[in-house]
Parts: structure tokens; sequence; C-alpha cells
């Protein structure tokens, strides 16, 4: 049931993805940041569906727990993503424009 080796080589290749993620974002120019924050809010979205499907499993109250708070956490980053994008396209709006 318990696989030491899967263990490692998963915790390798989560620590190797954050690295490798926090060099990918710092290194984005201003200018295309706008467009990245739709395509996390698509990503996002995909979490928030896989989400509800573990928690909508009957395998056990952990399963369910973890489900239901990748669904909040996955949600706040979406609502987020689309406050941040709303205000950035409103700096490009002309004055008299609603």
């Amino acid at each position: 049931m318990f696989d030491a080796e899967a263990l490692i080589i998963a915790l390798t290749v989560f620590v190797l993805a954050i690295f490798i993620g926090y060099e990918v974002i710092t290194k984005v120019p201003p200018t295309l940041h706008t467009p990245l924050m739709s395509g996390s809010n698509a990503i996002s979205g995909i979490v928030i569906v896989g989400a509800l499907l573990v928690a909508g499993q009957d395998d056990g109250i952990a399963g369910q727990i973890l489900g239901a708070i990748a669904v909040g956490l996955a949600m706040i980053n979406v609502v987020g993503g689309f406050m941040v994008t709303d205000r950035m396209l409103k700096m490009f709006r002309r004055s008299g424009q609603k």
C-alpha cells in the first residue's frame, strides 16, 4: 500500500515544479500579465472540475474534505483572477466609456 520510492519521486517532481514555476513566472514581462491571468483562470476552472469530482466520491471523508478545500481555493483563484483582469482592462478604456 505504501510505496516509499513512489513518494520520493512524487515529492521530487513537486519540488522541481515549484522551482521551475517560480523561475518562469519571474521572467514574464508586465505586458503579458493580463493574457497569462486569463490562461490561469482557464486552468483553475479545470482544477475546480477535478476537485468537484474528488469531493463527490464516496471513498472517505478525508478525500471529501481535501476536495472541498481544493474547490474553495480554486474558486478564490478564479474570482481573484477575473477581478484583476477586469481592473487591468478598465485601465485601457477611454475616460468617457463605461
